[in-house]
């Protein structure tokens, strides 16, 4: 067991031990992970992590600021090179790149955190490849992926899978590139789990979120307890 003050994994910094005792759920867009991670903060008392969350808010204003301690100039995205001109391939290959550097600000916001319960961290950038540098047992992570039919039932349900949300000067053509780049990085991230031991659930649909999340409670079972409520 890794104490706190020690490393975790392959040297990686762990003061309090967070790092060493975390679940990790990643895999690809749309796969109903943030819903699954809640039903299980709920069922197991768990404490949550939310990827998506946190790199929107906290994690792009150290992206700003990096580029300004570098001496860059900050620069307004252009949107429509973004997503509409930009093919899906490159997209993908420009994501997958900058997971790296954004799974190190992963892990300093959850060496600041520790709970008396396990805490599992979902979202799509925490890719196989880099949790395995922190887990001890490829029993610590799952990986997401829904089916292309799931997918697109996922874009039609969910406002923010429907569209960007932004202004741009081809809409449609946005959000197609943009599912196609899920798509790549969802099966980049099925590749490498397979190859690391990590096990891939694919959600097509036909089980509900709950079924999804017992799923997901068996695989961690070695690290979970129950909550027991009182009648």
């Amino acid at each position: 067991m890794t104490s706190p003050g020690s490393p975790a994994g392959n040297g990686v910094w762990d003061p309090f031990g967070t790092l060493h005792q975390a679940l990790w759920i990643g895999g690809g867009q749309w796969a109903g992970k943030s819903t699954v991670a809640r039903l299980l903060a709920v069922q197991y008392g768990v404490t949550v992590y939310h990827y998506d969350y946190h790199d929107a808010r906290g994690h792009n204003d150290r992206r700003i600021a990096r580029r300004a301690g570098l001496g860059e100039p900050a620069i307004e995205p252009d949107l429509d090179r973004m997503w509409v001109h930009t093919t899906p391939e490159e997209m993908a290959t420009e994501t997958l790149a900058e997971f790296p550097r954004r799974f190190e600000w992963v892990l300093d916001d959850l060496r600041a955190l520790v709970s008396g319960h396990p805490i599992i961290a979902e979202g799509w950038g925490l890719r196989p490849e880099l949790v395995a540098s922190v887990i001890d047992s490829p029993r610590r992570m799952v990986v997401m992926v829904p089916t292309s039919e799931f997918r697109r039932h996922q874009t039609r349900e969910l406002p923010r899978a429907a569209s960007l949300g932004h202004r741009l000067s081809d809409p449609a053509r946005a959000q197609a590139n943009r599912l196609a780049r899920d798509r790549l990085v969802a099966e980049d991230a099925v590749r490498t789990a397979r190859r690391l031991g990590i096990r891939v659930i694919e959600v097509d649909g036909s089980r509900d979120a709950a079924a999804i999340a017992e799923i997901v409670a068996s695989h961690f079972s070695p690290y979970l307890r129950r909550q027991h409520r009182g009648a």
